[in-house]
């Protein structure tokens, strides 16, 4: 991703110049972003970013554009670092009923193998 700092360059709304190219205008600063990622997919997260900023701005009362953006920052790494925690455990879980059902189908293969080789 190619970023292209300008203070004032792009006008208040964000659009698409190219296939690949994101105008970011939030917090007092404009710049561009171009990426292999899809338009609308780049649009999506922008908006996700403005509504974090947005709620950061909310809850701290700060208004210095600096201090907001890294205080969005960290609150953003601390809720993907609750979701990583969450998956894993998810995942732990997972292998534990995933383990449980190999060893009920092993029981079932001896049963069935059992059942066979006397009535066979």
């Amino acid at each position: 991703m190619a970023v292209d700092s300008n203070e004032n360059a792009f006008p208040e709304s964000d659009s698409k110049s190219g296939p690949h190219d994101l105008f970011i205008n939030i917090l007092g600063t404009s710049f561009s972003i171009t990426a292999g990622e899809d338009p609308s997919y780049l649009n999506e997260v922008l908006d996700q970013y403005r509504l974090a900023v947005t709620n950061t701005q909310g809850i701290s009362g700060m208004k210095d554009p600096l201090k907001v953006a890294i205080l969005t920052g960290f609150l953003l790494c601390d809720e993907i670092n609750k979701l990583k925690l969450q998956i894993e455990e998810e995942q732990a879980i997972a292998e534990k009923v995933l383990d449980r059902t190999k060893a009920m189908v092993l029981q079932l293969d001896k049963v069935i193998e059992r059942a066979h080789f006397t009535n066979g």
